[in-house]
C-alpha cells in the first residue's frame, strides 16, 4: 500500500480509544490550536499538530510546547500570526520555523520540509516540502510521524505510529539506512527515546545503528551533547546507555564509557567496572527528589573513568586504582569540554568525580573535626549531591559491609550537621576579613592580604572558630614569621 493510500485508510478508520484520548487531551489546548488552524485556513493554508506533540497527546501527557507543520512559508506564517500572537521569535527561520506564544503556550510552526544530509556536511540541507505526507515521511520515527489536522482534528498516521506506540517500539518510517543516512543523529535519538519512553528499538533499526555508528562523526558536538543530555536525564537512562555501548555509538563521542568494560573492579564483585558504573547511575537516580539531576547522573557515569589508566596489580594479585579519582576528574573535564558543555556544569561534575572517594576511610575513625570541615568546605554547594553520589557508589553484594558503609555515612552526615550547627559550616571563612587584615598589618590591597586570608582560613578549618583576640594573635605571628 502506498503512503498516500495508507494515509487515507488511517483517516477513514474509526477512532480508537487511544485516539479518542488524544483528542480529549487536545481539547485542553484546542482553543488556541483550533483558533490558529482557522487563521491558517482563512489564509488558504493547512495547519497540522505534528511530531512529539501528537505522540505525547496519545500518551496523555501533552505539554505546553506545541509543534505544527504547514504548507505556508515563513513569511506567510509571520503574516498570519502577527497581531494574534503575544510574542514572536524567528531564531529557527533558516530551518523554516517561526515561534510564537499565546495564552501560556509556546507554538513552533514549521513549513513542510524535505530535509536531508548530503552525506558529508554536519548540518542538514533544508528544502521546503509540498504536502503533509512528504513531511511525515521524512521524520525520524513512526511514533513522531503522526499528525492531527486543525481545526477539524483529523488524525493522520501513514506509517503505523499508533501501533508502534502501543507496542512500545522505536521504528523508522522508511528503511533505517535511509533515515540514519539522512541524519545520523537519529541513531542517538533512538537511544534517547528508549531512555525517555522506556521503549525498545526495532531490530532493524538496532542493526543499522551498529552498522552505521561511524556516521555519527558527521554530527556537531553540540547536537550530540543535547541528545545525550536528554538520554541521561530520561526515565530509564540505563537502557539508553547500554544501547550506546552495544551499538558502538558511545565509542564515537564517549569512549571512556566503553573503556570501562575492559576493567575488573578491585573487589572482583562485578564482571567489569562498566556494570558497576551503570549500577551507580541507577542508584543515583533513586536518590533524586526533584526530578532528573544531570550533574549528579553525569558524575555517577564518569566517577570511575580514571580506572583503566590507573590499574595496577600487586604481588598478591590484588587490583588497585590509586588516584583514579584525580585522573577521572581530568578525563571528565576534557570529555565535557569536547562536547561543549558549559564551564559551570563541567566544573561541578568534575568536582564531584574528584571528591567521590574522599569518604572512604572515615569509618576507621581517622577523621578529625578538621577533616570534616575540609570535606564540607571542598564540596561547597555540591555537598548534597556528594552525599548522594557517595551512597550510590556503595554497590557491594556483601550485606554486612553495605550496612556498615551506610551506617558510617549516616554517622558522617550527623557529625556534619552537629558541627554545622555549632560553627555555621556553610560559610566557613577566616575569622578576620580583608579589611581587618590590612588594618592590622598596615598593608595595602595585594598578594600579602590574600596569603594572610588563606592562612587564617586554614586555621579556621583546622581549629574551628577563633575569637577576635586569637585570630589577631595568629595573624601577627604569621606576619612576624615572614618578616612583615
Amino acid at each position: 500500500m502506498s503512503d498516500a493510500s495508507a494515509s487515507h485508510a488511517a483517516d477513514r478508520r474509526e477512532l480508537t480509544a487511544a485516539q479518542r484520548n488524544a483528542v480529549a487531551e487536545l481539547l485542553r489546548v484546542s482553543p488556541v490550536a483550533d483558533e490558529l488552524g482557522r487563521r491558517f485556513a482563512r489564509a488558504g493554508h493547512e495547519l497540522h499538530l505534528v511530531g512529539g506533540s501528537v505522540r505525547d497527546a496519545l500518551l496523555g501527557r501533552l505539554g505546553d510546547d506545541l509543534d505544527f507543520c504547514t504548507d505556508a512559508h515563513p513569511d506567510e506564517t509571520l503574516r498570519i500570526v502577527r497581531g494574534w500572537a503575544e510574542s514572536i521569535w524567528e531564531t529557527g527561520r533558516e530551518f523554516g520555523t517561526i515561534g510564537c506564544q499565546r495564552d501560556g503556550l509556546r507554538l513552533e510552526i514549521t513549513t513542510f520540509r524535505a530535509e536531508s544530509y548530503d552525506q558529508v556536511s554536519r548540518n542538514p540541507v533544508v528544502e521546503y516540502g509540498t504536502d503533509l505526507a512528504e513531511d511525515l515521511r521524512r521524520r525520524d520515527f513512526t511514533i513522531n510521524a503522526m499528525a492531527v489536522s486543525l481545526p477539524e482534528h483529523r488524525f493522520t498516521d501513514p506509517h503505523g505510529g499508533l501501533d508502534d506506540l502501543a507496542a512500545k517500539v522505536i521504528r523508522t518510517p522508511g528503511t533505517p539506512a535511509e533515515s540514519f543516512g539522512d541524519d545520523p543523529l537519529r541513531m542517538l535519538r533512538a537511544a534517547r527515546f528508549a531512555a525517555q519512553l522506556c521503549f525498545e528499538v526495532h531490530p532493524d533499526a538496532y542493526a543499522a545503528m551498529t552498522r552505521m555508528a561511524g556516521d555519527l562523526d558527521r554530527i556537531t558536538a553540540e547536537r550530540i551533547r543535547d541528545e545525550f543530555t536528554k538520554l541521561l536525564c530520561g526515565a530509564d537512562p540505563i537502557t539508553g546507555l547500554r544501547l550506546l555501548v552495544d551499538t558502538g555509538l558511545a565509542e564515537r563521542f564517549l569512549p571512556e564509557l566503553t573503556g570501562l568494560k575492559l576493567e575488573i573492579d578491585e573487589h572482583a564483585q562485578h564482571k567489569d567496572v562498566y556494570e558497576h558504573t551503570l549500577t551507580v547511575v541507577s542508584n543515583a537516580v533513586s536518590y533524586e527528589t526533584e526530578g532528573p539531576d544531570f550533574i549528579l547522573r553525569m558524575a555517577a557515569l564518569m566517577h570511575d573513568v580514571g580506572k583503566p589508566a590507573t590499574k595496577a596489580v600487586g604481588t598478591d594479585g590484588r587490583v588497585s586504582f590509586h588516584h583514579h579519582e584525580v585522573v577521572g576528574a581530568r578525563l571528565t573535564k576534557a570529555r565535557m569540554k569536547a562536547l561543549r558543555y558549559p564551564k559551570e556544569t563541567t566544573s561541578k561534575v568534575t568536582a564531584l568525580v574528584a571528591l567521590h572517594l574522599r569518604f572512604y576511610g572515615y569509618g576507621r575513625g581517622e577523621w578529625t573535626d578538621s577533616a570534616v570541615r575540609r570535606y564540607v568546605a571542598d564540596a561547597g554547594d555540591l555537598l548534597p549531591r556528594l552525599h548522594k553520589l557517595t551512597r550510590s557508589d556503595c554497590t557491594t553484594r556483601n550485606r554486612r559491609k553495605a550496612a556498615q558503609l551506610a551506617a558510617d555515612y549516616d554517622a558522617l552526615e550527623e557529625r556534619i550537621a552537629r558541627i554545622a550547627a555549632e560553627e555555621d559550616l556553610a560559610r566557613v571563612r577566616p575569622d578576620l576579613d580583608g579589611n581587618a587584615i590590612m588594618e592590622l598589618l598596615g598593608v595595602p590591597p595585594g598578594p600579602v592580604v590574600g596569603e594572610a586570608w588563606k592562612h587564617l582560613k586554614e586555621l579556621r578549618l583546622e581549629r574551628g572558630p577563633l575569637d577576635r583576640d586569637e585570630a589577631e594573635a595568629e595573624l601577627l605571628r604569621w606576619a612576624r614569621d615572614r618578616g612583615l
